[in-house]
């Protein structure tokens, strides 16, 4: 008696198994590309429409999301901190404030946003990234010019394509620093 539930799981871990390489054998459904993580190292599936990725093997074709647009075009502020993936700027050689003190400063530039109307807003938040972004793209007034998906770093990525044309997005953070996004286009 005691080694009939190993033998059932044996034949269950058998059968699993068996079905488990058999999908492996079986291409992908149209639209998907299996990629490696370098995190997890573990493979993942990636929506090649949509930008979307997930663990599970897809069972049907990746659909097309008709309903985001295919670029954006926004402007934003990065605030950099000593721990963002390069500390330094256009405006400061070396970046030494804490994460910290990065979101308090963002924080006042998005409550003085968040008070003014649209037409204003966005002519503020144009000021304040010139003057104060540590992008590069201040000198533009913050505009990163249209882009599509997979090139931006993936928080930053959605939060753009999430956002409606003149809506302001949160504090968005990135190996970059803390963001705040206004999508124009």
């Amino acid at each position: 008696m005691s080694g009939e539930p190993d033998a059932k799981k044996s034949r269950t871990d058998l059968e699993d198994k068996s079905t488990e390489s058999e999908e492996v054998l079986k291409p992908l459904p149209a639209g998907w590309e299996k990629r490696m993580s370098r995190s997890n190292n573990k493979e993942y599936y990636l929506n090649v429409y949509t930008g979307r990725s997930q663990w599970d093997r897809p069972t049907r074709p990746a659909e097309e999301d008709t309903k985001l647009p295919d670029k954006v075009q926004c402007l934003h502020i990065l605030v950099k901190h000593a721990g963002s993936r390069r500390p330094s700027s256009w405006r400061s050689e070396n970046i030494t404030r804490s994460k910290e003190d990065a979101e308090k400063i963002l924080r006042g530039y998005e409550k003085e946003l968040n008070s003014l109307d649209k037409v204003e807003r966005k002519r503020r938040f144009k000021q304040i990234a010139n003057e104060f972004s540590d992008c590069s793209s201040a000198k533009r007034n913050g505009d990163l010019g249209p882009f599509g998906r997979n090139k931006m770093q993936k928080a930053f990525e959605d939060a753009s394509f999430k956002l409606t044309i003149d809506e302001m997005s949160g504090i968005v953070e990135t190996d970059s620093g803390l963001h705040l996004i206004y999508r124009i286009a």
